[in-house]
């Protein structure tokens, strides 16, 4: 799977290439030439891998040839980034003089290095010939556009019986009654549009045929058809396949040959004054044009037509559907495991094996309630009444069972296939997590930005603005749920049968290491421990290409001072390195040599007292997390060297920050600060501030150290006792702040007047704020403010409780409100 990554990875090389920073460092290093030759061949390979991806599965020497390219990139990559490292050294050296700074960075000698590039371009120069001239052989076809041909579904049809469907009987009363009540009085949507949505294998169509056979519907409506869409929205072909389902006889007439017009003819004599209920199953559809010009040929009904939509997207369901989208959940454990007995055994069969329906109810719980899933994995058992073959595919994930093509995991990596190809490496690394986890979106976005998977932004936005399109895509799909967002950040998490289609599709390239792996592959390049104490016995790979090290889970870290000795002197091209719940007490000064690291994670390290003043050498850390790091006595000298630090997260019993060094991170995005007295502020491209337990920390001193000129997006002020009222400089952010939170601030006695003037913002909670006593009267013009919270503030809680509070109407209008205990109120 690792191959199909390839476009993706090429598409990055040409942007390197195409840098700025790269071609100066190049003419400098006298390489330009070299790397010139490189892209040429580069664009030549790159125009027919989308081609040899699709081709590959069938063909070993092809997927061989396309293995060989994949090394050659990734060593480019390599190449590439030490351009970068020396040219942000050059940086550091010129903004800080010669001197100490020079020295601090003599590790090695220009000329050697110069020498050394030219070599491996030169290499790697040679290598890419090789495989190109090989692309001959195989009949690729050029393409710089993903087209790719995937496994499509079968067409679709409308029959089923009632004993058939288990478990959706609420779902269809709740569909029929939306069908069978009148049409909106809106005229521009006189024709109704109910969406089913679901990720595949949920059942959705198997509803769509439980509803469309009812003998309500049949008694409602004068015609019905059933059209599957699937992925090809052709126009003409839909309407041929309306025509053909109103049809009364059985024979489908042919109907190709027909002109637009004609066709359109004969599809409105069919639907005048009928009523008619049409189900469009397997939408995948994302072009509105499409739609609406099919939605204007078939306005033509009597009063009270419908439209039924299935899709696994919830964009296709908003930009089609006329009234909220019914989102079809998973099955109850009880009905999961009658379908499961349905499928597994013949009639009455089960009870002569009450053995292994317990070792079935097991097996059903992995499901997570998709009948597809259930169906897939009760057949795979049909007939088959060994223990062991039971035991073997309960113990073993879905993606590592045997599967047909209409089984659960091609039905959800259809969805996959359908990605665009920038989505698909940012999926994948979703198997680094462990089942259940809530993720969060900064953590998502640091993950894809280190590893250099987010496309550049485009004018006024940011690579955060970037990442979260890709999560909005992503939760459109229906491959992220539970989706709660909190003002810049939002919380998720990924089905179950989500997260085996990421393993499989990832298998190659990331580990999820428990005590069930023994070693690590040669061609892993990214690692994630799940479980203490699995250290030892994993590290024999002879790899050198691993990227990513993570401990995704809390209280799992890293033990062992040869753990983090073996890291740095055999992994030099880390990405990604995450000691977050780690026991030293102090690292290594040959961390600095991990010069490639992006992100740098340390939370938690409670026995840690310093950090080596090598970490400063590292230009390309982009996030740096030491926050919990309780015994920290002091931060290391040189923080202003790290020009590339956009995420810092602290903690440090250091009473007063080294301002100079602080204040030089221009870069520097988020701030996060705790147990600190004094926070400087003066950093110009900061969208998020986090303020928490600094006991004699005021952010009001004088009117003279305020700054204006931030443009934050996000706040949180926590456990500071001598905030009293909120500091004036908030007001610089009033066209940009998203979300303010305040919690523990006991001596917070008032919200200033001008707090409305805050336009764009969404999210207010207040907690724990006891001397709080209103709301600012105007709190009714925060027209934006979609969720506001209030809880452990007894007298705000008293006025505006919900409905009876007597300052409730002034903020009734907004969506979620949470007051004390009380549950969210849907507006």
């Amino acid at each position: 799977m690792a191959e199909s990554f390839l476009y993706c990875i090429a598409e990055s090389l040409v942007a390197k290439l195409a840098s700025r920073a790269c071609n100066e460092a190049s003419r400098v290093l006298g390489v330009y030439h070299h790397l010139q030759h490189f892209k040429h061949t580069l664009s030549y390979v790159k125009a027919v891998l989308l081609d040899a991806e699709q081709k590959q599965h069938h063909n070993h020497e092809l997927h061989e040839w396309l293995r060989q390219i994949k090394q050659v990139f990734t060593d480019a990559k390599n190449v590439l980034d030490e351009f970068q490292c020396q040219t942000l050294q050059n940086q550091v050296i010129k903004a800080h003089g010669n001197g100490k700074v020079g020295r601090f960075f003599s590790d090695s000698n220009p000329l050697v290095f110069r020498y050394r590039m030219a070599r491996q371009i030169k290499n790697i120069n040679k290598r890419l010939d090789k495989v190109a001239i090989d692309r001959h052989k195989f009949g690729l076809q050029i393409s710089d556009v993903d087209t790719r041909v995937v496994h499509r579904r079968e067409m679709t049809h409308s029959r089923v019986r009632d004993s058939d469907v288990i478990g959706r009987k609420h779902d269809k009363e709740k569909i029929i009654q939306l069908l069978i009540q009148g049409s909106p009085i809106d005229d521009d949507k006189s024709l109704s549009v109910i969406p089913v949505v679901g990720i595949g294998g949920m059942g959705k169509t198997t509803l769509a045929k439980f509803v469309f056979n009812d003998k309500r519907i049949h008694e409602c409506f004068s015609l019905k058809m059933w059209v599957c869409v699937s992925h090809e929205f052709d126009i003409k072909q839909v309407i041929i396949k309306l025509i053909n389902s109103a049809n009364d006889s059985a024979i489908q007439h042919n109907l190709n040959m027909l002109d637009m017009e004609q066709l359109q003819n004969q599809l409105r004599k069919k639907l005048a004054d009928q009523k008619f209920l049409l189900v469009l199953d397997d939408v995948w559809n994302e072009d509105r044009v499409k739609w609406v010009q099919l939605r204007e040929l078939i306005q033509v009904g009597d009063e009270g037509s419908k439209i039924l939509v299935t899709t696994r997207s919830h964009s296709i369901a908003s930009m089609m559907g006329t009234v909220p989208s019914h989102i079809l959940e998973g099955l109850s454990l009880e009905d999961s495991m009658s379908l499961f007995v349905k499928w597994a055994f013949k009639q009455e069969e089960e009870k002569k094996y009450p053995h292994l329906i317990n070792i079935g109810r097991e097996i059903v719980k992995k499901c997570s309630g998709v009948p597809l899933a259930v169906r897939t994995l009760g057949s795979l058992l049909f007939s088959k009444f060994d223990t062991d073959e039971w035991e073997y595919v309960r113990d073993n994930e879905i993606w590592n069972l045997p599967q047909k093509k209409d089984d659960i995991l091609p039905e959800l990596k259809l969805s996959y296939d359908l990605m665009p190809s920038y989505l698909r490496q940012c999926f994948a690394l979703f198997s680094l997590y462990p089942k259940d986890y809530q993720f969060n979106s900064f953590g998502v976005i640091s993950l894809w930005g280190a590893l250099g998977l987010l496309a550049s932004p485009k004018k006024n936005r940011t690579l955060e603005d970037v990442a979260n399109q890709y999560l909005d895509e992503l939760l459109s799909r229906s491959f992220l749920q539970d989706s709660v967002k909190f003002g810049t950040m939002c919380t998720f998490y990924i089905h179950d049968l989500v997260h085996d289609l990421a393993l499989f599709i990832a298998k190659d390239e990331c580990l999820l290491i428990n005590s069930h792996v023994q070693n690590i592959p040669e061609n892993v390049r990214h690692l994630s421990f799940v479980e203490n104490d699995l250290l030892g016995k994993s590290f024999t790979t002879k790899s050198a290409g691993v990227r990513t090290i993570l401990f995704p889970n809390a209280g799992v870290g890293a033990k062992g001072e040869a753990f983090l000795n073996t890291l740095v002197s055999r992994y030099k091209y880390l990405r990604i390195l995450d000691l977050s719940d780690s026991t030293y007490e102090t690292l290594p000064h040959s961390i600095g040599k991990l010069k490639h690291v992006r992100y740098l994670n340390l939370e938690r390290n409670t026995k840690i007292k310093r950090l080596p003043g090598s970490i400063c050498k590292l230009q390309n850390l982009q996030i740096l997390y030491f926050s919990g790091c309780t015994n920290l006595e002091t931060l290391p000298k040189g923080l202003r060297n790290l020009i590339s630090l956009r995420d810092l997260e602290m903690t440090t019993r250091q009473a007063v920050l080294p301002e100079k060094e602080i204040a030089n991170l221009s870069s520097l995005e988020h701030l996060n600060t705790e147990f600190c007295d004094n926070v400087n502020k003066h950093f110009p491209a900061l969208n998020i501030l986090r303020v928490e337990n600094c006991d004699k920390l005021e952010l009001c001193k004088s009117h003279e150290d305020q700054n204006f000129n931030l443009r934050l997006k996000s706040i949180m002020f926590a456990s500071l006792p001598q905030l009293g009222i909120l500091p004036l400089w908030l007001q610089g952010s009033a066209n940009t702040l998203l979300s303010l939170v305040l919690i523990d601030c006991y001596n917070l006695e008032v919200l200033p007047d001008w707090l409305p003037m805050l336009t764009c913002l969404k999210v207010l909670v207040i907690r724990d704020c006891p001397k709080l006593l209103s709301l600012p009267d105007s709190i009714h013009c925060l027209t934006a403010l979609e969720r506001l919270e209030i809880e452990d503030c007894p007298e705000l809680c008293r006025k505006y409780k919900p409905q009876v509070g007597e300052y409730w109407n002034q903020i009734s209008h907004i969506k979620q409100i949470r007051i004390g205990e009380t549950e969210d109120l849907p507006k």
